[in-house]
This record gives C-alpha cells, structure tokens and sequence, in this order.
C-alpha cells in the first residue's frame, strides 16, 4: 500500500509488465492529484534559479558594498568573540569532541568564523561527513549550498528535510541524507523510511535561515539589502563625481572693440596664467573664472536615509556605522539593546547547531564501540557549546542595584512579606545581569547548611566542674577559733 502510494507521487516506481516510465521531482499537484504535495521545493520557497542567483548576489554585496560587508560580519564578531568552546562532563567523550574539533581537516578553530559567515551570507549550510569505520572518528567537509539542486522533506512532516541532493558541474547527482538527532527508525515512518533508503551519497548536517517552517529552502541575511546597498554605492560614486565637476572652472576673457580676427589671433596666443603670475590688460580686456553651477541639493540627507534603511533592516543603529547623528552616550546604550538581543538569537542558534553536531560525534564514538547511544541521555555526556558574553557588563549599575535588592529581600524576610525561596531568586536574577549563573534552590540550601554551622560554632556551653567535698561548718568555726 505505502509503495503504491509512493509510486503516485513519483516517488518510487509501481511493479507493473511493462516498463514504467521514469519518476520525476514533482514540482505542483496536477488537477487530478488535488490533496498530494511535493517532497522538495517549497511554495514558501525560491525558484532553483533565483535562489542561486541570490547567493551570487549576496556574495558580490559583501564584497563590494562596505554596508553589506558590516550586516555580515558585525554579528559575526559579537556572536564568535573571544572563541568558542564545547565541553562535556564525561572525560572520554571530551576527548571525542577535542579530537573533533582539533582534527587537521576539519579545523573548527579556523573554519568555524567561516562558516558561521557562509551560513549568513548564503542562508544555507550543507556540511557532509566522513566517520572513520574504525573508531567512529567524524570528519567534516563543505559542499557550496549553490550545488543544492533540491531538498526532500518527509512526505508526512513538510518541516523535516531528509535529504539534500546536489548536482555537480557535469550534471551528476547524489543524494545525501540530513542527519538526524537519533535513529531514523525511532524518528521516521516508512515513507520516509524509504526515502533515505535511495540516499547513498552519504551523511550531511543541513543548517538553514530565514526560512519557514513548511519552506525547504534558506535565504541570505542580505537579500532585502543587497538593492538598497548598491543604489547607496551609486550614490555616493555620484556625489564623488559631482564633487570633482565642481572643482572644474574655466578662464572667460572679454575684449571690447575687437574684431572676430582680433579675437581669433588672441585665442591662439592667450595661455591660462601660471599661479603666482602677473597679468597686465587694459580696460578693453575682462578676465573672470567661471566655475559649474550644478544647482545640486545637498545629497547628504539621501545617503543618510538609504544607509538607515540598511542598518535598520538588521537592527544595526546609525552610530555603529561611522554616523554619529544626534546620538549620545545615553541614548546610544538604548538603542544599542535591540541589536543584541537580534545577534543573541543567532548566537542561540550556532549554540544549537554546535550541540547538535558534537552530539552526533559521540554517537558515532559509541555505536564504533559497540555502545548503545542511548548513553548520550546520561547528564554527564550532554555536550555544551560554550559562547563569549555578547556585551560588555557595566558591573557598578549592577553591584548597586545588587546591594538594594539583597537589603529590600532581608527587610521583606523580616516583615513575614517573602519566603527564603523568592529572596534568593531575586538576587540570583540580578547576578545573572553580571554574568554569574546562580542555582537559587542550591545556594540557599547551601546558605542554611553554612548558617547552621555558624550557629552551632556560637552557641554557648557551660564547662563541665570539678567535684567538691562539702564543707563542716563545725570544722570551720573551730580553724576560725
């Protein structure tokens, strides 16, 4: 049943007596196949041939327009910063991970700016790997996105790619299936099943960006840019030619009373006055500079508003681009917060891809050893991405409303107004603004534990005495006798 319905769809082909003619990538439903959809390609997405014309384009922007350069690798810089790292509990896994991302091929610790550009430049990523039989060692290599010829997606889940297939420059294609966090017979029905099936060229990790949830395709962070940076380019090349016409003048000289030869013998004799030189004429002589009136409005407010337009698109303020504008110290801390909230997000989202690469690193580690690869369930061998802060702290504001904060919980204590539990979570959340991460419910079950000590230490207790015979005061009277 699954196979006929496969073979409708152009999937695989119906056993019949004669030859079946050969399945096809369906692009829309015909008429009579109302209620099927397509395995790859998207409504939500670009056509083949727009999408690699985009990636052409993004290319040529960030390489001739600086706007469209700084829309890439400002984020760039914010999200990578200092480095990266990824860690995990578990030794031997940590291990597995370093040999990863150290490996002479894969070089994480060069290539991983790059890709990280490459995935914003292009809104795509297809990273193909190599695992060693051996020991399950994975090796990782690229394939430029504008080979995608097209994505399969699970006939049951349109948000799912399973497949990528790439075409080279001699027409061959290979199919390489997407990689997925777990086993393809735990995550797939059949359908999908017998999908990665025909998909020999191997393994991908395919990463992907402002794309939709039902979309198979990514898009550059620069498409809606690339225009508006271009017409910016004209623009200020215009104003450079404008601004060298207008440096250009001319010598008018006037003689009155002279003939058309007159005028013709003094035109081939006259010559431009050399600076600094004298120049003697009668009254019959006039000599003025004539320089271009171009009657050309100042430009300077359309160059403004063109590169707001581009800045604005990705939530990059004016003043991170050479243009002070009417910003101030204080306004500009304002502005600046959007920016990183928007550069935050990616950073989450390279965190993930990290994870979820060194994830599937250390289940082909365990699967080589004959382990089971339900062992990455374990707390201690969830790996974690570890990224720089995305902004400097300005740690005095916050020590500051850290001391009131820690004073109104003690006071709301002491009033019966707040619990402990809350006390802590409050001042947990003002340190995380400082860049400490606190575990509340630990520190304050640490707190007790230490102000308990405290309490034993300084309770008092009497010493023990001596034991003392009793006194005769019979023998008493008679010594004082």
């Amino acid at each position: 049943m699954i196979r006929k319905i496969l073979a409708r769809i152009g999937l695989v082909r119906e056993a019949a007596p004669e030859v079946p003619a050969p399945a096809q990538r369906v692009v829309e439903a015909r008429d009579d196949e109302a209620g099927w959809r397509p395995v790859s390609q998207s409504k939500r997405d670009l056509s083949p041939v727009t999408q690699k014309r985009m990636m052409e384009l993004a290319h040529y922007a960030w390489e001739q327009h600086r706007v469209a350069n700084r829309l890439i690798e400002l984020p760039l810089a914010f999200i990578l910063g200092d480095g990266v790292s990824i860690k995990v509990d578990d030794d031997e896994a940590q291990a597995w991970l370093d040999a990863w991302w150290g490996d002479p091929i894969t070089r994480l610790d060069l290539n991983i700016e790059k890709r990280v550009r490459e995935l914003a430049l292009f809104g795509e990523q297809l990273i193909i790997t190599f695992v060693n039989p051996i020991d399950g060692h994975v090796r990782h290599g690229a394939i430029d996105p504008s080979a995608i010829a097209e994505v399969v997606t699970d006939p049951e889940n349109s948000s799912l790619p399973i497949g990528v297939t790439v075409e080279t420059e001699t027409g061959v294609k290979r199919t390489y299936k997407v990689i997925l966090d777990g086993e393809d017979a735990e995550l797939l029905r059949v359908p999908a099943l017998v999908l990665r099936d025909g998909m020999t060229a191997g393994e991908c990790h395919f990463w992907r960006i402002n794309d939709l949830l039902t979309g198979c395709r990514g898009r550059s962070d620069l498409l809606s840019a690339i225009d508006l940076a271009d017409a910016l380019s004209q623009l200020i090349f215009g104003e450079v030619e404008r601004a060298v016409a207008l440096r250009s003048m001319v010598w008018d000289v006037k003689v009155t009373g002279a003939t058309p030869d007159d005028i013709d013998e003094l035109s081939r004799k006259m010559e431009p006055p050399a600076p600094m030189s004298i120049r003697v004429h009668n009254e019959s002589v006039e000599w003025n500079v004539l320089s271009p009136k171009l009657e050309s409005a100042d430009a300077a407010g359309t160059l403004r508003s063109v590169r707001n337009e581009i800045l604005g698109g990705a939530s990059i303020p004016e003043h991170w681009f050479g243009g002070g504008g009417d910003v101030n110290r204080a306004t500009a801390a304002e502005m600046d917060e959007p920016t990183y909230k928007v550069f935050r997000r990616r950073q989450l989202l390279w965190k993930a891809i990290l994870e979820a690469e060194a994830r599937y690193v250390l289940r082909r580690r365990l699967i080589a050893q004959g382990r089971s690869p339900r062992e990455l369930d374990r707390p201690e061998m969830k790996p974690k991405a570890d990224f720089p802060t995305m902004q400097a702290i300005d740690v005095s504001r916050y020590a500051q409303a850290l001391g009131q904060v820690v004073s109104a919980c003690a006071a709301a204590i002491s009033a019966g107004l707040m619990t402990d539990e809350i006390a802590v979570g409050l001042i947990a959340l003002v340190a995380g603004k400082m860049g400490i991460e606190i575990d509340a419910e630990a520190m304050l079950a640490d707190a007790r534990a230490a102000s308990e000590k405290r309490r034993e230490a300084d309770a008092f207790a009497t010493p023990p005495v001596d034991p003392v015979e009793p006194v005769d005061p019979a023998k008493t009277g008679d010594a004082q006798g």
